[in-house]
């Protein structure tokens, strides 16, 4: 006779299906424009509609000012895309303002240089920049594509994804007695990937599998993308391994929460930006004009102007969510001592008093309410003060936008290797907590 789930059964279930889901959203995202494809994707599904920043908008206030049926849209931007849904009909005035969740969809490793194909040895080998701050020994003798995107003579825009092409080999400790003693990598000569033997050209490969010839791309966005699967792991299930969760677990959760709410009293905003790993300094990237040009637009349709637009500013919110670091059980000595947060104990509340996360007294008492109203555990994070730790789109976003921000996320082992370890309950316990944000339910 079959058994009744309990609360707590229920609430795995649900984890184990949201981590499923999780990484068949990795498997979809292999570079920044299929991540954004991939969003875009799953809105058309839930019935949002896509706008371009090119043409007028619809205008959904009726004569009265108010929005008459709440509605979803998205915008994309290169691999950055930005979705939100209008406030319910009737909603309150006072209210009025953004529920925003931010996320970035790249994530470090390499990008693929102009002129790609190189030859030594008998060995053809790929031409390859490094992107970010990858972990760099994480990548070596692993197979990997490339992802990405290839602009046409016509100008089309086509993504490519290719099997596992490459490989960058390790030197073996027959000729490197030291190598396990003093790894070193030199960026220019250690880690060009073979591909093939002879004269083969790689550009010559990629435009076959469009069914183009190598002259026919004048342009290519393409980066090293692992093609192993994301696995659950741990003698109980405990974990998922997987490419790039920093930062497609935050994406994917925000999405998830997005979708599963429903309209509220003031706009959900899930803003996806690229660039994150090398600055955000783009036209796509947080520290760029898309966010606040959106914002803009959509407060215009709305008939917030002048003082009212000011307003809808200071009673917003962002929840700026990126991935995070869980205490490392062989380098424990690297972790603040009062602050170890660890896998499956909940999203991280992630403090910094040099305001390289944005998160301060009122937002973090803000984050504890939504995750009570959520049901879902939490956890500070704070770094050692002799080890500096990196940032977020949070303050970006707080400085271009003035509006209140906290920073969170779901705790990591092996943060930037080509290969990255969550919990199985975390990313489940974060699209929670948004969905609990966006739907208000922490007032």
């Amino acid at each position: 006779m079959g058994r009744t789930a309990g609360p707590v059964q229920t609430e795995f279930m649900s984890a184990r299906a949201h981590l499923d889901d999780l990484a068949a959203f990795v498997v979809a995202s292999p570079s920044s424009y299929h991540a954004a494809a991939e969003v875009a994707q799953r809105l058309n599904g839930a019935g949002f509609t896509r706008l371009d920043e090119a043409d007028a908008w619809p205008k959904p206030v009726d004569g009265h000012g108010t929005v008459p049926e709440a509605g979803g849209y998205y915008v994309i931007r290169d691999g950055a895309i930005i979705a939100w849904r209008l406030p319910a009909a009737g909603a309150d005035e006072a209210a009025l303002g953004f529920r925003i969740v931010g996320a970035h969809t790249d994530s470090p490793g390499f990008k693929l240089k102009p002129q790609p194909s190189a030859y030594a040895f008998g060995w053809a080998q790929a031409a390859m920049e490094v992107y970010g701050g990858p972990l760099l020994n994480s990548w070596l003798d692993r197979e990997f594509g490339l992802a990405g995107r290839v602009i046409t003579r016509s100008g089309e825009v086509r993504l490519v994804s290719t099997p596992a092409w490459l490989r960058i080999p390790q030197v073996a400790p027959h000729l490197d007695r030291s190598v396990n003693d003093n790894l070193h990598l030199d960026k220019q000569v250690h880690l060009k990937p073979v591909f093939s033997t002879g004269a083969t050209d790689l550009l010559s490969a990629l435009a076959a599998g469009l069914d183009l010839r190598a002259d026919d791309i004048d342009g290519f966005d393409l980066f090293a993308a692992v093609t192993e699967a994301p696995a659950v792991i741990g003698v109980a299930g405990e974990f998922l391994a997987s490419p790039r969760l920093d930062n497609l677990s935050s994406v994917h959760a925000g999405l998830a929460a997005l979708l599963s709410s429903e309209a509220s009293d003031q706009v959900q905003v899930l803003a996806c930006f690229d660039h994150e790993e090398i600055g955000s300094d783009s036209r796509s990237g947080a520290s760029g004009p898309f966010l606040a040009d959106l914002l803009a637009r959509i407060a215009d349709g709305l008939g917030w102007r002048g003082e009212t637009w000011q307003r809808a500013l200071a009673t917003s919110f962002v929840i700026s969510a990126d991935a995070g670091h869980s205490v490392h059980p062989n380098y424990p000595q690297l972790h603040d001592p009062d602050h170890r947060p660890i896998v499956n104990a909940g999203p991280l509340l992630k403090v910094n008093a040099n305001q390289r996360y944005t998160t301060e007294g009122p937002s973090a008492a803000r984050w504890l309410r939504i995750c009570r109203a959520a049901g879902v555990p939490t956890q500070p994070f704070v770094s050692n003060n002799a080890v500096p730790c990196g940032s977020t789109i949070g303050p970006l976003t707080a400085t271009r936008l003035g509006i209140a921000s906290v920073d969170v996320g779901i705790p990591l082992l092996s943060m930037h290797s080509a290969r990255e370890l969550c919990g199985a309950q975390d990313p489940w316990w974060l699209a929670q907590a948004l969905g609990a944000f966006y739907a208000g339910s922490e007032a």
